[in-house]
């Protein structure tokens, strides 16, 4: 039934590197020229898609849509349904990301992502993605020995759960070395814990006294350092790698056939938008994807925190760090233009979401530019050059001027496909707060969110109360026992409700185990972080550590 495509190659947003296979793209992450990798071609639906994959398990739809980006060449379908499988088998649901309806009258539902390993959406493209590597480096590495194998360095950054889902994904993995960095104090201590208490050698966690966005800088700059490249090959773990978007895709799908399954979906008549709570814009890029390739999504809704870059890109065009009066993501200014926030980041109730620069907007932002400048203009090749170059622009002025403005014509067309929402740290505790006390919603006491599905359920309201009748599905990105502070807050008077009742018991103990932390500063600059990473890695293959 799997419609594979023979020679599906990929390109850079940048326009650097062209004919990539997945193989090369995922063991890169990030393009020679700084680019985000995409496939060339966007593939359709097969015939006959909607009763074709209709009965399929989760596993048999990734198998179903991976196949249209993977070339059986690079890996046979026998060892795709194996990696899938591997997968998706430590999941705690047989469904792994069931809907939910949370109000059946106004057409609520919640799309729950957190059953994997680490309690977080991330586990479904991480738990893949590890498997990928390993896959790959095994095969490059039959009959190798010593300094001949293969060792991939994967390097990653994280506001909260990319860390740990990383780190479960990639523990213990043969020629692979983990190096997650996270910003000091900026993550929760559920969030820490997990990815510092795990005693597996191969797994590094750096602290870096900064923001989440200054640890994604390092992470860009240490693709781009010649120095470090000539002695490691590095590996992308954050969602700039293309395998953990194409991961998100299916569950687009899995969630419209729950919903088709369930009774309260007609797919000929009704319409569905899907909401989701964003930061680095990798989960709803996903989503767009997926309506690229023919999911009938009638908008893809951004759900932003007060750090609302996206927002206020969708209200006037500008993509600017600081708003139009001068003040970083609510933080204003002080005396002298000293920034009151941090970068502009503004701490809040969800700190993943707590994010200046969306990485993967870059992706988006080449494929509307092709849409509207490309489309038409002679032939393909010309057509991407012209989007690569429109990319280049927007992307040069944000690294020097802070921002930029596009043309009425690329925000008509990004308008089409999406709309936007910012929620509040008040509203966020609200949701939390009114959501428990919902009737009917799935669970004996009420439905608990955490902080970031908060926010998406909250834009979903919104969606519901201006399109009467529309099905909204918020994605719900978090267990709630990851973010106890906000829920805690949220639920303070609720005399029913206590912590310990959804605390899973993988949590208990937890933050009691020993921790392995390094300290990186981010006055130390690359040099710091670079060194660390060597020595680290150096003592990894020589058998140095203790």
């Amino acid at each position: 039934m799997a419609s594979h495509t023979a020679s599906q190659r990929y390109l850079s947003t940048r326009g650097g590197s062209y004919g990539l296979s997945f193989e090369e793209v995922v063991l890169k992450g990030l393009a020679s020229d700084s680019g985000l990798f995409i496939p060339e071609v966007i593939p359709s639906l097969p015939p006959n898609w909607q009763n074709d994959w209709l009965k399929l398990s989760f596993e048999e739809l990734a198998f179903q849509v991976f196949s249209l980006f993977i070339s059986p060449a690079e890996i046979p379908p026998a060892a795709l349904k194996d990696i899938i499988h591997r997968s998706y088998s430590t999941f705690r649901v047989l469904s792994i990301t069931p809907t939910v309806t949370l109000d059946g009258d106004k057409r609520i539902h919640l799309l729950e992502l957190f059953h994997g390993p680490t309690f977080a959406f991330k586990d479904v493209a991480l738990q893949f993605l590890g498997n990928l590597f390993e896959f790959f480096l095994v095969r490059r590495n039959e009959g190798k020995t010593g300094k001949d194998r293969e060792h991939l360095t994967v390097i990653g950054a994280t506001s909260g759960d990319t860390g740990s889902a990383a780190i479960y994904g990639l523990r213990s993995k043969k020629d692979v070395s983990v190096f997650i960095m996270y910003p000091t104090g900026k993550v929760s201590s559920v969030q820490e814990a997990q990815m510092t208490t795990v005693p597996d050698e191969n797994v590094h966690c750096l602290s870096v006294d900064g923001t989440f966005d200054d640890c994604q800088d390092f992470v860009k700059a240490l693709f781009a350092d010649p120095l470090i490249n000539t002695t490691q090959r590095l590996a992308a773990v954050n969602s700039i790698n293309w395998a953990r978007i194409l991961a998100q895709i299916t569950y687009y799908f899995a969630s419209y056939f729950s919903l088709v399954h369930s009774g309260t979906f007609n797919p000929s008549t009704d319409h569905i938008r899907f909401v989701v709570p964003t930061g680095n814009f990798g989960d709803i890029l996903a989503g767009y994807i997926a309506k690229r390739m023919g999911l009938p999504v009638s908008k893809l809704i951004i759900a932003t925190n007060e750090n609302d870059i996206l927002h206020r890109f969708w209200r006037t065009g500008a993509y600017e760090k600081q708003d139009v009066h001068g003040s970083a993501a609510e933080g204003g200014l002080v005396e002298d233009g000293v920034k009151a926030h941090v970068e502009g980041v503004k701490e809040t109730l969800s700190p993943a979401m707590d994010i200046l620069v969306s990485s993967n907007f870059e992706r988006l932002l080449w494929f509307i530019a092709y849409d509207v400048y490309g489309f038409g203009v002679g032939n393909v090749q010309e057509g991407r050059h012209q989007a690569a170059l429109k990319v280049k622009e927007w992307q040069t002025s944000l690294k020097t001027q802070g921002g930029f403005k596009v043309e009425k014509k690329v925000l008509d067309a990004a308008t089409v496909d999406f709309a936007s929402e910012r929620v509040s740290d008040e509203e966020t505790l609200a949701a939390i707060s009114d959501v428990y006390r919902w009737p009917n919603t799935p669970g004996s006491k009420g439905y608990i969110l955490d902080p970031h599905s908060a926010i998406g359920v909250t834009a979903a309201l919104r969606s519901a109360k201006a399109t009467p009748g529309v099905h909204n599905v918020a994605l719900s990105t978090a267990h709630p026992a990851k973010f106890s502070h906000a829920v805690e807050l949220a639920l303070k008077e609720e005399k029913e409700f206590q912590f310990k009742d959804i605390l899973p018991p993988q949590f208990v103990g937890l933050e009691d185990l020993p921790r392995r932390i390094t300290h990186a500063q981010k006055s130390g600059g690359l040099e710091g972080v670079r060194k660390i990473i060597m020595d680290e890695v150096e003592k990894e293959l020589t058998g140095a550590h203790p």
